[in-house]
């Protein structure tokens, strides 16, 4: 077991989860608390180096997704102890945010395969995102993350809003070429993103497929870029949207455009930085795809 102890309840949650474990008849052959997330790679490649085919990882999305890139390939089941700030990866995977029950998952060993994302080659778990999505990565510092909880994400939305500028994209999705300014891209690989975001409400981990939507800005298509008109337009757009992203009602708003690939190609104008996992992994132009069925989780079993 490797538990980043950085992660919001990271700290708290890793004794609870070993007592946890071994009441539920899980041996730890090794456990380890790392505060500095450069030892989790470290950890990682000795514990593969040695054979281990079972690696529980206690941690937020990003300790997650910086993990997997190390499983792909490997003959090794990771079990999903959620620690962080979002937890989409669990939610997506059914996993409760409770540390017992969590444990419970592992305990009863069910193993899933489910596909990942990959952005230029890079893993991801859950969302790549282009727009207002990246710009509140860039402002969900751990101290935000830590004090806020749940609640740093609207905190970070509400300080970057105001500053948003349209875009344009171009996407060659499979067959299909799409081009449009939008305020925000997200291209999701699980169903959910940004702590409760639904991606897609037909979206699932296992299903081969990239989920796509695009929150279209209307400043542009008016005419009206750049100018306090525009920018209220843009401002009442993103407004109706949020009100629908949890529920996934979003991809039925004229705002919005949704679609689905196995192969992504994304240019913008001007150049945007990608956020994935909420993790800042570079520019535009990006190739996303899905590499399916590419990693085993604990899980819970279909019922």
């Amino acid at each position: 077991m490797v538990v980043n102890t950085q992660s919001r309840s990271g700290r708290e949650a890793y004794a609870l989860a070993r007592s946890t474990l071994a009441s539920r008849g899980v041996v730890l052959a090794e456990s380890h608390a790392l505060s500095k997330s450069g030892r989790l790679r470290r950890v990682l490649e000795q514990l593969l180096e040695r054979g281990t085919r079972r690696i529980l990882v206690g941690g937020g999305d990003g300790t997650l997704s910086g993990a997997v890139g190390h499983l792909l390939g490997r003959d090794v089941t990771l079990g999903v102890l959620p620690l962080g700030t979002g937890n989409d990866f669990a939610r997506s995977l059914g996993i409760p945010a409770d540390v017992e029950a969590a444990c419970d998952v592992i305990a009863r060993g069910y193993a899933a395969r489910v596909d990942v994302g990959l952005a230029n080659g890079r893993p991801f778990l859950n969302a790549a995102s282009l727009g207002l999505a990246t710009a509140i990565a860039k402002r969900l510092t751990k101290r935000l993350k830590q004090r806020a909880g749940v609640l740093a994400y609207p905190v970070a939305a509400a300080a970057e809003v105001m500053d948003l500028k349209p875009f344009r994209i171009r996407l060659k999705a499979d067959e299909q070429e799409v081009e449009m300014d939008v305020l925000q891209l997200v291209v999701g690989n699980g169903r959910y993103h940004g702590a409760g975001i639904m991606v897609a409400p037909d979206a699932r981990l296992d299903d081969r497929r990239l989920h796509v939507y695009a929150i279209e800005a209307p400043s542009a298509t008016s005419g009206r870029d750049g100018t306090g008109l525009g920018q209220l337009q843009d401002l009442a757009t993103l407004a109706r949207v949020a009100l629908s992203l949890r529920s996934g009602e979003h991809v039925d708003n004229p705002a919005v455009t949704s679609l689905r690939a196995a192969r992504l190609y994304v240019e913008a104008t001007p150049a945007q930085e990608v956020n994935a996992d909420g993790e800042l992994i570079g520019m535009t132009p990006m190739r996303f795809e899905v590499a399916p069925a590419a990693l085993r989780v604990y899980a819970p079993a279909p019922s």
